[in-house]
């Protein structure tokens, strides 16, 4: 079903009055695993098949993000996960990440909602140069975009369908792609945005990863906000702006495929990039650290 641009426009201004805030809690993604588990602070859809989650799905807002709980790199298996989840052994000597799926710097707000993010069903696995370049910048935009709205909501996983090796014991998927999808469900500039990104080195900017969500849900076999009309859905999910996103946001790094992940100190200096923990925004300071970040916020690199 294809909608005129006014009718979206318009479809987009009634979202505010949907009552969609105070049902936030609903905007769960269909389940093709009949297994959701439902933690404190994000829920998963788990698949006992490639024993990670096809979907971790949570609400991210500015106080979430502006926290001080500690990151104790504590990863365990969930105890939810009746079937039991991937353990450490079979992420070791595989030459993969244990990629968070919900970032451990999206539970700052708590330590209950930081250690609940090293449970292994929130890991898959991820080339470390993916895991440690462009999905650490996607996942850093979506936080500015978080401290700039106040809240969205974010849901993320590996592409299961892509699958096509498995590593230790447990034979854990390693999906060829990932996708994420942020909707900012609040006030009259109410907008959705997904990406797809293979899962190696990035050697492209973020925006030329933008894909509609309804290509997502082609993809991957999830319907993704099923709690909203089949109009609304349509009108949401058939398009992605990246530059509406960027224009409304708070300034946020831009990922270099080159960039330099250490700390030695550049000839010129640049806007930190670290997340003011007392502001919820991005740092003011300058900084001539390779890695982006000042002296403040050397803990929020990784």
């Amino acid at each position: 079903m294809r909608i005129r641009a006014s009718t979206i426009g318009v479809l987009l201004l009634a979202i505010g009055s949907m009552g969609f805030i105070q049902a936030i809690t609903s905007f769960k993604p269909s389940s093709t695993t009949s297994t959701v588990i439902n933690h404190n602070y994000y829920s998963v859809s788990y698949s006992e098949k490639y024993e990670q989650a096809e979907w971790v799905a949570y609400k991210l807002t500015s106080a979430m993000i502006a926290g001080y709980a500690e990151r104790k790199n504590n990863f365990k298996e969930d105890p939810l996960v009746t079937t039991r989840s991937a353990t450490l052994a079979d992420y070791k000597g595989s030459g993969y990440d244990r990629g968070h799926l919900c970032p451990a710097a999206d539970m700052k707000i708590s330590q209950e909602a930081m250690n609940e993010s090293f449970y292994m069903s929130n890991m898959s696995p991820q080339d470390p140069s993916f895991n440690r370049g462009i999905w650490k910048s996607l996942e850093e935009k979506v936080r500015s975009w978080a401290a700039t709205e106040g809240e969205v909501y974010v849901v993320t996983g590996g592409v299961l369908t892509s699958v096509n090796k498995t590593i230790g014991a447990n034979q854990v998927g390693v999906p060829q792609e990932y996708y994420k999808i942020v909707y900012d469900y609040s006030g009259s500039n109410s907008k959705m945005i997904g990406f797809v990104l293979p899962n190696k080195k990035g050697e492209k900017q973020l925006s030329e990863y933008v894909v509609p969500v309804n290509r997502i849900e082609t993809i991957t076999g999830i319907d993704f906000f099923p709690q909203l009309s089949d109009e609304l859905e349509e009108a949401l999910e058939s398009h992605s702006n990246y530059s509406s996103w960027v224009s409304s946001a708070a300034p946020a790094p831009v990922y270099k495929p080159s960039q330099s992940s250490s700390t030695t100190k550049s000839s010129s200096s640049a806007q930190c990039k670290g997340i003011s923990t007392s502001a919820g925004v991005r740092c003011r300071n300058k900084t001539k650290n390779s890695n982006g970040y000042c002296h403040h916020h050397q803990g929020q690199f990784r």
